[in-house]
């Protein structure tokens, strides 16, 4: 009696469709990758003497402070009033503005911050009003983000105030209000404290 031989073709059918499907698979995961180009975000004016710089993706509010303030110190005299509470709007709208960050990183007003506190203010930042920020480096986010529509500065007072081994016998004190486009429930007022730092005023307090 023959016996009978067992059919091999649909047998290797199955291996080769399996092949396939493994090299189909193995080509779109490392050949055909989308290249993602990284966002890069250029300043389109600065200030001389100043090292103010305004980026391109600003809000048009923040633009049109950063136009006041640069035509306020280029006055031959500078009205040390105006750009106190230009510095103060500028820094809230800047850093309270998260929808145009490109990461928890990315601390807004940073420029305005005293320079021996930007480390530590910035780690502040990524820790706390921040912390939830996801990346936008390839300019793909999706996260609802406040945007600052404008922001209120009053001034409270001169102060002294002490940093470190220093003081400001003159410091400026100013209570601020934000208003957003939107209200996601992000802080809406406060208070900053400027002091002077050479021919400049800084943050160096925000409460």
């Amino acid at each position: 009696m023959k016996k009978r031989r067992m059919k091999k073709k649909p047998i290797i059918i199955v291996i080769l469709l399996l092949l396939v499907v493994a090299a189909i698979a193995v080509y779109f995961v490392f050949f055909n990758k989308e290249e993602k180009t990284v966002t890069e975000i250029k300043n389109v004016d600065t200030i001389e003497g100043y090292d103010y710089a305004i980026r391109e993706n600003a809000t048009k509010y923040y633009k049109d402070l950063f136009k006041e303030l640069k035509d306020v110190l280029s006055e031959d005299n500078v009205d040390e009033e105006a750009y106190a509470e230009l510095v103060t709007k500028l820094f809230v709208a800047d850093f309270f503005n998260l929808d145009n960050k490109l990461s928890s990183t990315d601390v807004g007003g940073l420029q305005f911050v005293y320079k021996d506190f930007r480390d530590d203010f910035i780690k502040l930042a990524a820790n706390s009003m921040y912390k939830h920020v996801q990346s936008n480096i390839y300019g793909d986010r999706e996260q609802d983000l406040p945007i600052v529509s404008s922001v209120l500065a009053e001034k409270q007072d001169n102060t002294n105030f002490t940093y470190g081994d220093n003081s400001d016998e003159n410091a400026y004190v100013y209570d601020f209000t934000i208003t957003y486009e939107d209200d996601m429930g992000y802080q809406e007022e406060g208070t900053i404290t400027l002091i002077h730092s050479n021919d400049k005023l800084e943050v160096a307090a925000m409460e």
